[in-house]
């Protein structure tokens, strides 16, 4: 008679399966580590280095189109100073943009726009805020036009390749002005210059067209989406290249 021998059970079975317990829970663990810590440094860096933006007006056209999303360096102006020529990214000064109402956004939509823009991918406030070139500093002369329909800025004309102008149209600026930048203010202006409501046409809310500088949140300097639009963003510094500082000018 053939007996069947019945294999003695396994001790090293349940210290086994312990172990891989533990172990799928320490990959967990350092997973959520890598996560938060992550979420953190995108955080900080959204907040004090880079933050996302998304164009939704054609007044810097052809330079941005509608829906490019752009990176702004926000260690400018605190860190880095402002320059003439800069794309800069703006808090309104006052009545330049008509009241934004809070979309209602499903719950679940809503938490992750949130997240989203805590690490600089979602750029829900883009209407709150502008894009414009920075033109004039604090106490540059800013004029138009002249009579070959430059703007001027310390008596310099200015060539300049970047904007967009309406067939026909010979004159950089269809409202004609005459300026000095006050301390701590600028004047800007979009490229797209007959289709731009800039520092221009709000020279009847509080500010007088121009603005704070303490309201500037950054300097564009990509254009990080779609692929097929990136490029940097030049300040064309040769176009600004004969104007000299006015004395005694702060920032």
């Amino acid at each position: 008679m053939t007996e069947t021998i019945q294999p003695a059970d396994d001790v090293s079975a349940g210290p086994r399966r312990r172990s891989r317990k533990k172990g799928a829970l320490l990959f967990l663990r350092d997973v959520l580590v890598i996560f938060v810590v992550a979420l953190l440094v995108s955080f900080l860096v959204k907040t004090f280095l880079v933050r996302s933006f998304y164009i939704p007006s054609a007044s810097m056209e052809q330079t941005l189109r509608i829906d490019d999303r752009i990176l702004v360096n926000e260690l400018v102006p605190d860190l880095v100073g402002l320059e003439r020529g800069d794309v800069i990214v703006f808090r309104d000064p006052g009545g330049w943009l008509p009241p934004s109402p809070e979309p209602d956004l499903p719950p679940l939509t809503a938490a992750a726009d949130w997240v989203l823009s805590l690490i600089g991918l979602s750029a829900s406030d883009s209407d709150d805020h502008l894009i414009k070139r920075l033109i004039g500093l604090p106490g540059d002369h800013v004029v138009c036009c002249n009579a070959l329909g430059q703007m001027t800025v310390n008596d310099v004309p200015l060539s300049e390749p970047y904007i967009t102008m309406p067939a026909g149209k010979t004159d950089v600026s269809e409202v004609a002005f005459d300026v000095v930048v006050p301390e701590g203010s600028l004047w800007v202006m979009g490229d797209n210059r007959y289709n731009s409501r800039d520092s221009r046409y709000n020279r009847e809310q509080p500010g007088n067209g121009f603005v704070p500088v303490d309201n500037v949140v950054g300097r564009a300097f990509v254009i990080s989406w779609p692929t097929a639009h990136w490029d940097w963003l030049d300040n064309h510094p040769d176009v600004f290249s004969g104007v000299r500082d006015p004395e005694n000018a702060k920032q």
